[in-house]
């Protein structure tokens, strides 16, 4: 499968940590490739077969869909049709050992973002996350501004007052949810869906340790608690 079976974990790189669906029936591909995702700072949510991907698809806030094609129950190109006429713009690699030209015709007419052919390295996977993200991001967004504050999805640049600011992967996935709604109220399980995976272990106070890392580096009255609810941006700007 990939070449590479662990990753380095770091800091946010472009194409940034987000939550990803991974529709693969195969035990050992699918291990190898939700830990290396997870080790590159991604949640990572494991299907083994159509229906169960749709059902995720419908019920939880995905940036990415790898897809692969020979999954059981619901075939991963019916899936693809599917989505495709639904209301959902969500960016999908599919990754399969179908490498038939035929196969890589209907899977881009279908509306695939990009195709990967096993066996594939994890760095070349990585790579196609964060150029798909790219593409989806400058289609959808430009640059986001609240006060001081000013962030870049395409890059993942932030500054305070013109002054770059260098947050953790987390971090950034917190201030951009923030800012993308900013006069909504956040809970910490609205934030902690955008972070974590089914599976992974979430410490009771992580969300509340990532938003003492943002005041600290973006201005104390930045992000306001509301008691109770959760968090959104400070009307009085930091």
């Amino acid at each position: 499968m990939c070449g590479r079976a662990q990753a380095q974990s770091r800091a946010f790189t472009v194409g940034g940590v987000m939550r990803l669906l991974l529709a693969e029936d195969d035990p050992m591909v699918g291990t190898a490739l939700r830990k290396g995702l997870q080790l590159e700072g991604h949640s990572v949510d494991w299907v083994r077969d159509g229906l169960a991907a749709e059902a995720a698809l419908n019920a939880n806030p995905y940036e990415l869909l790898i897809l692969d094609l020979g999954i059981p129950r619901k075939d991963g190109l019916q899936v693809l049709r599917d989505l495709r006429r639904s209301t959902r713009a969500i960016p999908v690699i599919i990754v399969t050992a179908r490498d038939q030209l035929d196969d890589r015709v209907r899977g881009l007419d279908l509306g695939a973002d990009d195709y990967l052919v096993k066996p594939f390295d994890l760095d070349e996977l990585l790579a196609r996350i964060r150029s798909v993200s790219r593409r989806y991001v400058g289609r959808a967004q430009s640059r986001v501004e609240y006060g001081e504050v000013s962030v870049d999805p395409a890059t993942h640049e932030v500054t305070r007052d013109g002054n770059p600011v260098t947050l953790s992967a987390r971090e950034f996935a917190i201030l951009l949810a923030l800012m993308e709604r900013p006069r909504a109220v956040l809970s910490r399980n609205q934030l902690e869906e955008r972070l974590y995976g089914w599976d992974e272990e979430v410490a009771s106070n992580a969300i509340e340790v990532h938003i003492h890392h943002l005041r600290r580096k973006l201005g104390e009255r930045f992000i306001h608690t509301v008691r109770g609810v959760g968090y959104t941006l400070s009307e009085g700007q930091p």
